[in-house]
């Protein structure tokens, strides 16, 4: 797994949750990250890839953790909500990557990011939702890494 990529996620969370947060558009988000040097050591093209598309498959994204979420998606913590839309939109669009890479990274973001005990509700959400998105993958238990 590579660092870059873990700080583009980073990244990418704070950067999700300034959208969610102030309404503000995400090219207009993407420039100031850009201007003001937080992506120094980050994968800018992860970065770029994961804030253009969450917002843009936001319907499926949310779709899925309402379906294992206990309460609506827009009342969940804002911190927990990026980590877990960022998660989500990986398993989705990241099939190389493994489920249990991307659930890692996510519980990660929210032992750093989130409030305490935050990491154990997204890790709980995620894995949920990886053993209905990546069924076949669990099944077959294949351990390749990032």
């Amino acid at each position: 797994m590579s660092q870059a990529k873990t700080n583009a996620r980073r990244c990418a969370v704070q950067a999700l949750y300034r959208w969610q947060m102030s309404g503000c558009g995400i090219g207009r988000i993407e420039i100031d990250f850009n201007e003001e040097d937080h992506l120094k050591g980050a994968q800018k093209s992860y970065f770029s890839e994961i804030l253009h598309g969450v917002p843009s498959q936001l319907d499926v994204i949310d779709s899925a953790l309402t379906e294992f979420v206990d309460r609506p998606v827009e009342k969940i913590d804002p911190v927990e909500r990026a980590i877990l839309r960022l998660g989500v939109y990986e398993l989705i669009n990241r099939l190389e990557t493994p489920y249990k890479v991307i659930i890692n990274e996510s519980v990660n973001l929210a032992k750093y990011f989130g409030a305490e005990g935050s990491h154990k509700y997204v890790n709980g959400i995620l894995d949920k939702i990886a053993q209905k998105l990546r069924a076949g993958e669990i099944t077959s238990k294949s351990g390749k890494s990032e």
